[in-house]
């Protein structure tokens, strides 16, 4: 019996490996012979990185770049096991965690340390790059990111204009000349699972802004700026509308409009870049799971984006999680078989994140003896 364990990670209490060991350590204690294939997942957010760095032996590699106001901070990005590509979150160097709530202003927050990361991993050689957009502290278009990459947005005198999205009003022209002539030979993903066009009621500023420290009348001020960038680039009116351009505030539509970027779901990205189909399709079982399962999942989630490449094959798939909301039942619909919580009863919230491996590992031993019971039932 071959078993593929392919979780996300359970925020605040386990990494998607650290679920996936807790996962088969529990059922090892029923089924002590099974071959066990363990695939870390995420979607494109936080965790991928780590997720991805882990399902194919790869490596983290840090580094020191701008952040979202201008300091310095630490962050990271991947070397998948095959040597060729890197994953990068922006979150590590533009994200919202990094800002703390008194100095939030979308108006001045760049995305530069982005652009620093894609630079870094230029510096590593790959011909591949992620790069997940979510949970950023910006609202810039990219504008930082791309001045990191090379290329200068001009004010009316000639001169670069300053960081953040208040800034984009000034921009006179565009000149991509001196942008980095190695991004022409790499392959570049954008791992995105919303769908915000660049500007208007449903666009980045509308929607993103307000968490970001935006104001009514600094969203309305973002969304024009924006609105000027789209204009001023060339098909820009045309990719602002494409949906995820919107994303990480506007991240997306500079990756589309400028790079050239593919912008993709980030299961799908995740699922081939650990060749999940091959090692899939030949299992008797999938695990999955992360944190919370819920009404939502079935939209771009690891647990669907498992089940639903584990059903091509027939190949039944179990779902497990901290909580199970009362629509969680909807995911019977779209691949996934059963659905267990690890919480055994009322607990406290900090006990059951201190507790989660051992919780997982007992719910997974559980589960493992009820199959084993099936099992022994159906003969």
């Amino acid at each position: 019996m071959k078993i593929v364990i392919a979780p996300d990670s359970f925020k605040e209490s386990m990494t998607a490996l650290e679920a996936a060991q807790s996962i088969e350590k529990g059922m090892k204690a029923v089924f002590p012979d099974a071959e066990y294939q363990l695939l870390p997942m995420a979607d494109g957010g936080e965790g991928t990185v780590q997720s991805l760095v882990d399902a194919t032996d790869g490596t983290i590699r840090e580094r020191s770049v701008t952040g979202p106001l201008g300091e310095t901070v630490q962050a990271f990005f991947g070397i998948l096991g095959n040597g060729k590509t890197a994953v990068i979150e922006m979150a590590a160097a533009s994200g919202l965690h990094l800002v703390e709530p008194a100095k939030r202003n979308p108006l001045l927050t760049t995305s530069r340390g982005t652009g620093e990361l894609i630079r870094a991993a230029l510096d590593e050689g790959v011909s591949h790059i992620i790069v997940g957009i979510g949970g950023s502290a910006t609202n810039d278009g990219g504008v930082g990111m791309m001045q990191a990459l090379g290329g200068k947005f001009l004010d009316e005198k000639g001169e670069e204009i300053g960081p953040g999205g208040g800034a984009l009003s000034a921009i006179k022209s565009i000149d991509l000349s001196l942008l980095d002539s190695r991004l022409d030979s790499v392959k570049l993903e954008v791992a995105c699972d919303v769908t915000n066009p660049l500007t208007g009621p449903t666009g980045a500023s509308a929607i993103f802004g307000p968490q970001k420290g935006a104001t009514p009348e600094v969203v309305r001020m973002l969304d024009g700026n924006l609105a000027h960038l789209a204009s001023i680039t060339i098909g820009g009116s045309e990719v602002a509308s494409i949906a995820g351009t919107g994303a990480a505030g506007g991240l997306g539509f500079a990756l589309l409009a400028f790079l050239k970027a593919e912008l993709n779901r980030g299961i799908d990205i995740v699922l081939k870049a650990v060749n999940f189909s091959d090692k899939v399709k030949d299992a008797s079982l999938v695990i999955t799971g992360e944190g919370r399962i819920d009404g939502q999942t079935i939209y771009g989630k690891t647990p669907i984006g498992v089940a639903k490449s584990a059903k091509v094959y027939g190949i039944p798939v179990i779902g497990i999680a901290g909580s199970l909301t009362e629509d969680s039942t909807v995911v019977y619909e779209h691949g996934i078989d059963a659905l267990f919580s690890i919480v055994p009863g009322i607990i406290d919230l900090n006990e059951a994140f201190s507790q989660a491996p051992r919780l997982l590992e007992r719910a997974s031993r559980n589960m493992a003896s009820v199959l084993k019971m099936g099992i022994g039932i159906s003969k």
